[in-house]
C-alpha cells in the first residue's frame, strides 16, 4: 500500500496562499492532509541569489493523483515556477496510509487516525 501514497512538498510566498491552495486540494479530494509551516529559502532566480521567508506544505496524496495536483497548484499559485516535488512513501503506518487513500479520490470521507 505504501507505494500508492506520496508526500508532495510545495512552497508559497505566504501562509494565506499556502492555506488557500491546500484547502482547495483537500476539498477536491486531491490531498488527504496538508501540513503547513514557515521556511527560510535561499535560491538562485534569474541569475541572482535570493533569500526569502516562505511557507511550505507537505501534502499527503495518492501517487496516481500527482499530475492532477501539479495542474491544480499551478493554476492557483502566484509563482512563475512553483516548487512542487513528489516523494514516494516507502513505508508508513498501514492505518494512516489507508486513511490517505480513503480520504482522496472517489472514496467516502474517512476520519483521520488518532
Amino acid at each position: 500500500m505504501s507505494t500508492e501514497v506520496s508526500a508532495v512538498f510545495v512552497t508559497y510566498p505566504d501562509e494565506r496562499t499556502a492555506r488557500a491552495i491546500s484547502r482547495s486540494l483537500i476539498e477536491r479530494r486531491l490531498a488527504a492532509c496538508s501540513n503547513i509551516f514557515a521556511v527560510s529559502s535561499i535560491y538562485r532566480w534569474k541569475g541572482e541569489i535570493e533569500e526569502a521567508a516562505e511557507f511550505a506544505s507537505l501534502l499527503k496524496i495518492r501517487s496516481e493523483d500527482f499530475q492532477a495536483v501539479v495542474e491544480a497548484v499551478k493554476k492557483l499559485h502566484p509563482y512563475d515556477v512553483p516548487c512542487i516535488v513528489r516523494y514516494d512513501v516507502a513505508e508508513g503506518s498501514l492505518d494512516y496510509l489507508r486513511w490517505v487513500i480513503e480520504s482522496t479520490g472517489l472514496s467516502p470521507t474517512a476520519e483521520p487516525p488518532r
